[in-house]
C-alpha cells in the first residue's frame, strides 16, 4: 500500500516560493545575498539569543561548535549513547572522545548522575542533545559545568521551540548547533545554525566556516572549511520562521491528540518533565515489549502509515563500539521499544485519530 502519512514532511505554505524565485530573480544563488543576514538575525530575535551564525547543515554546526571551543584530540566530551549519531560523529570529527552515559525513563534525556561519574582529568565539554524535542536537565548539566569548569555544548537539532524554565533551549550553554534538515520543525532544506552568546566564539564560527578567510580579502588566518548556507536556503528560513509561531501550536495540537489517544492503554507516550515545554519535534511511544516494534511498523505501514524506530544506542555500533565502558539499560531499553510516528506540522485532527486508532487496533487484534 502507498504511504499516505509519512512520518515527516515539511510545511511549505507561506512565502517559501516567493522568497526563493527572488534569489534566483537576483542572480544571488550562493553564499551571499540579503536572506543569510535576515535569517541569522531573525533566528537570534526568536531564541532571544546573542549572536547566530548559520552553516551548510546540522553536523558541521556541532563540528564547528567543538572547534571554536578549542576541542582536540586527547580531550573527552560526554554525550548519551541514546542519540542520533552526528552527535559522536562531531567529537570524533575533532579528535576526540566520546564517554557515553545513559539516559532517563521519563524524558529520555542524558542522566547527569551519571555524567557526574564519567567525569576524568581529560573531560572537557559535556554534548547535550535534547532528543526529540524535550529539554534536558539544564540546571544540573551547568552546575555540573561549573563546578568541573566544563564546556556546555547544546546539541537543539531536534529542539527548536522547545524550552527549559521558559526560556528557549540553544541559550543556557557556552555555544549550540541547530538543524534545519527538511524533516526538522523548521527547514531550509539543508542548513544548520551555531548559537551564543560569546560574540567571540561566533565571529571565530564565521572565520573558520569561510576557509579562515581574514578581514584582508583572500588572506587566511586560520584552517577553514566551506560550511557556509546559501541564499537560497536562507530565504527558505526566512519564510519558515514568519509561521514557526503557526507550526509550532499545530506541532503541540498532534502531540496532545496521541497523548490523549493513548491515555490509560499499554503504550507510552513521552513524558514531559514539569519545568520544560517539549516542542515535539517527533511523537514517540514506547511499546509493551521490544518483540512487537517490528510487527507493529509493518501493520501500520500496510494501512498507508510510515513510522521509524527510535535511534539506536551509538555504544552498540561497531564504530563505536570500542568506547562503551559500563552498562546502558535504560538508553538500549527505550530504543527496543519506541517508535516515531507521523508528526509533520500539516496533520489533521482526524489524522492523528485515524493513526493512532490503527496503532491501537494492532494490540486488540494481538491480545
Amino acid at each position: 500500500m502507498d504511504i499516505k502519512y509519512p512520518v515527516y514532511q515539511p510545511s511549505l505554505k507561506g512565502n517559501e516560493l516567493k522568497y526563493v524565485t527572488d534569489c534566483v530573480e537576483s542572480t544571488w544563488i550562493s553564499s551571499k545575498g540579503k536572506y543569510i543576514a535576515e535569517f541569522e538575525i531573525k533566528f537570534a530575535e526568536y531564541l532571544q539569543a546573542n549572536y547566530a551564525t548559520s552553516v551548510c547543515n546540522g553536523t558541521v554546526a556541532l563540528h564547528l561548535a567543538l572547534l571554536v571551543l578549542d576541542i582536540k584530540p586527547g580531550d573527552e566530551v560526554i554525550v548519551p549513547t541514546f542519540t542520533y549519531i552526528a552527535s559522536v560523529n562531531s567529537i570524533t570529527y575533532v579528535g576526540a572522545t566520546p564517554v557515553f552515559v545513559d539516559s532517563l525513563p521519563l524524558t529520555w534525556q542524558m542522566d547527569c548522575l551519571e555524567v557526574e561519574r564519567k567525569i576524568t582529568s581529560k573531560t572537557k565539554a559535556i554534548m547535550a542533545p535534547h532528543l526529540y524535542g524535550q529539554p534536558c536537565d539544564i540546571d544540573a548539566l551547568l552546575d555540573i559545568c561549573h563546578r568541573h569548569n566544563l564546556f556546555l555544548i547544546e546539541d537543539c537539532a531536534e529542539a527548536i521551540g522547545s524550552k527549559y524554565n521558559n526560556r528557549h533551549v540553544g541559550t543556557f550553554g557556552d555555544i549550540a548547533a541547530y538543524s534545519f534538515f527538511g524533516n526538522k520543525t523548521i527547514t531550509t532544506g539543508e542548513g544548520g545554525m551555531v548559537v551564543s552568546s560569546s560574540k567571540e566564539l561566533i565571529d571565530r564560527a564565521r572565520n573558520i566556516k569561510n576557509q579562515g578567510i581574514s578581514d584582508l580579502l583572500y588572506w587566511h588566518d586560520a584552517i577553514g572549511y566551506n560550511y557556509r548556507m546559501t541564499n537560497i536556503c536562507a530565504a527558505i528560513g526566512v519564510a519558515q520562521l514568519e509561521r514557526i509561531d503557526e507550526i509550532m501550536a499545530n506541532k503541540i495540537r498532534i502531540a496532545e491528540g496521541y497523548r490523549a489517544a493513548f491515555k490509560n492503554t499499554s503504550l507510552e507516550f513521552h513524558g514531559q518533565a514539569d519545568n520544560t515545554f517539549n516542542s515535539y519535534w517527533m511523537c514517540s511511544v514506547l511499546l509493551p515489549n521490544a518483540g512487537q516494534r517490528d510487527e507493529l511498523r509493518s501493520f501500520l505501514s500496510q494501512r498507508g502509515i510510515e513510522t521509524r524506530p527510535l535511534f539506536y544506542p551509538v555504544h552498540t555500533m561497531p564504530v563505536y563500539s570500542k568506547f562503551a565502558t559500563g552498562e546502558f539499560p535504560i538508553g538500549t531499553n527505550i530504543s527496543s521499544r519506541g517508535i516515531n510516528l507521523p508528526s509533520y506540522p500539516d496533520l489533521s485532527d482526524e489524522d492523528v485519530r485515524y493513526i493512532a486508532t490503527q496503532t491501537l487496533d494492532f494490540f486488540t487484534q494481538n491480545e
